[in-house]
């Protein structure tokens, strides 16, 4: 890996401790769990905080909305100590690259959920919405937002906010309304390059 990742004896065992542990519950297999703690140590000496989580995030995946950088950013910090910690990498990484359908609708709406009262209100889409369209004729940005939040909200067949079960229904019968509010799933094309370059790259780093 770049930069060359220095670990001690008991830094590896701690690696290959965790990574037999956390592949039992992850979409990884216990080497792959090893890539991604060595990528986590490669980031940081210490703790990935969200400064490095954003430019992993801008980096590898092309995701530059500063907003929902944070969102994701908040959606893999668990414990909300404005830091990540081995397993809540390796947790989150599990459904950002290799999630079941299930598993990326809660995480979505989880981070769609800005005040985590456990609805999508218009407020909220309003928020999300603004930050990502821009209209293309002379029309206003707020009055363009407005008519995209009634629009969507048709579509997923409600008048008023989305439960977490409506927001499934919806996403179940349309899979594209799955990021309806915002980027907060890396791009196809760019999950698998990193996912190559982590797991399939003749340089993949080995612990002895």
């Amino acid at each position: 890996m770049s930069g060359g990742v220095r670990l001690t004896a008991i830094d590896r065992k701690n690696i290959l401790k965790a990574a037999e542990q956390l592949c039992k519950s992850v979409h990884f297999s216990q080497s792959e769990v090893v890539q991604l703690l060595m990528k986590y140590h490669e980031m940081t000496s210490d703790r990935i905080d969200r400064v490095k989580f954003r430019d992993l995030l801008h980096d590898h995946f092309d995701m530059s909305d500063d907003f929902f950088m944070d969102r994701v950013f908040r959606a893999f910090d668990k414990d909300s100590d404005s830091f990540l910690s081995q397993e809540e990498w390796v947790r989150g990484m599990s459904i950002f690259l290799r999630g079941s359908l299930e598993e990326k609708i809660e995480y979505c709406f989880n981070i769609y959920d800005l005040n985590n009262d456990g609805y999508i209100s218009r407020e909220e889409m309003f928020q999300m919405l603004k930050t990502t369209v821009r209209p293309t004729g002379e029309e206003e940005l707020e009055d363009y937002v407005k008519d995209l939040v009634e629009i969507t909200i048709k579509m997923m067949d409600k008048d008023s906010k989305l439960s977490l079960e409506d927001y499934r229904t919806a996403v179940q019968k349309e899979r594209l309304l799955i990021e309806a509010f915002g980027p907060c799933l890396p791009p196809r094309q760019k999950l698998e390059e990193f996912s190559d370059s982590l797991f399939n790259s003749s340089t993949t780093t080995s612990l002895p």
